[in-house]
């Protein structure tokens, strides 16, 4: 069942939730906060809703009946570059990896408050975003097309980054990144000499000051090494041991 609370909002949100009252909480917490709130109560309805909807945000139950929450997670991840939050009742690790791991954002554990969602939702809406659906064009030869003369390009070891354009290439082919993935890349590659504590990128990524959540920087650092090095011998990201991250230096 898909059903949509439009309020005339640019922002459009989607709510894929089994539990009838927390979906109701959800929707009216993002309603106030400026969204058009279409919603899902299963897996595969969640799945049709992100496609005819595109919505900016989704929130995410894990535990929905028919698909979980998992695949549905990465059925719309294959389409759509929304922002996504996981929520789950199961509060343990492995749960919130494989979540995060299928492209999330960002996860909440039930119990949680109206507070907390907003707070989260407008970490995330703090950072620049260009439109989404739009197809990449490439340059006559099929290379990275050259940006605008205004626009800020970073480039490291064959990695070339168009902030303005939100565009990430490895010696000339595209890298298929979530926002999230984007966003900590170029932070690393602003500065590429600088280690990066957990910490700091959890406050210059995510906007949160919350300590606990220095997981979600170890596990989408991961999944943005694999991207990197798809196919090469090539380590781009290096953990400094106690610290955090840094780029790996030029030789």
């Amino acid at each position: 069942m898909v059903t949509d609370a439009g309020s005339g909002s640019d922002r459009r949100a989607l709510v894929v939730e089994d539990d009838e009252d927390i979906r109701a909480l959800i929707e009216f917490t993002l309603t106030t906060q400026g969204f058009e709130v279409a919603t899902a109560d299963s897996g595969l309805s969640g799945v049709e809703a992100a496609r005819a909807t595109d919505p900016d945000l989704i929130t995410l139950d894990l535990g929905l009946p028919g698909i979980d929450g998992i695949e549905a997670c990465r059925r719309i991840r294959e389409f759509s570059d929304a922002y996504i939050v996981m929520i789950t009742a199961r509060d343990d690790e492995i749960d919130r990896l494989l979540g995060l791991e299928t492209g999330a954002d960002d996860f909440i554990a039930k119990p949680f408050s109206a507070r907390e969602l907003k707070a989260r939702v407008n970490a995330m809406f703090r950072r620049p975003r260009n439109a989404n659906g739009t197809a990449p064009t490439v340059g006559a030869n099929g290379d990275a097309p050259a940006p605008a003369d205004d626009h800020e390009v970073l480039e490291h070891a064959g990695l070339r980054v168009d902030v303005d354009g939100r565009r990430a290439f490895r010696d000339g082919d595209e890298l298929l990144l979530t926002r999230t993935e984007f966003d900590l890349l170029t932070e690393l590659m602003r500065t590429p000499a600088r280690v990066w504590s957990r910490e700091a990128l959890l406050r210059s990524v995510w906007g949160t000051e919350w300590a606990s959540d220095t997981h979600l920087v170890e596990v989408h650092i991961g999944n943005l090494r694999r991207k990197l090095s798809s196919g090469t011998d090539m380590r781009y990201i290096r953990t400094v041991r106690g610290i955090g991250y840094r780029m790996e230096l030029a030789t």
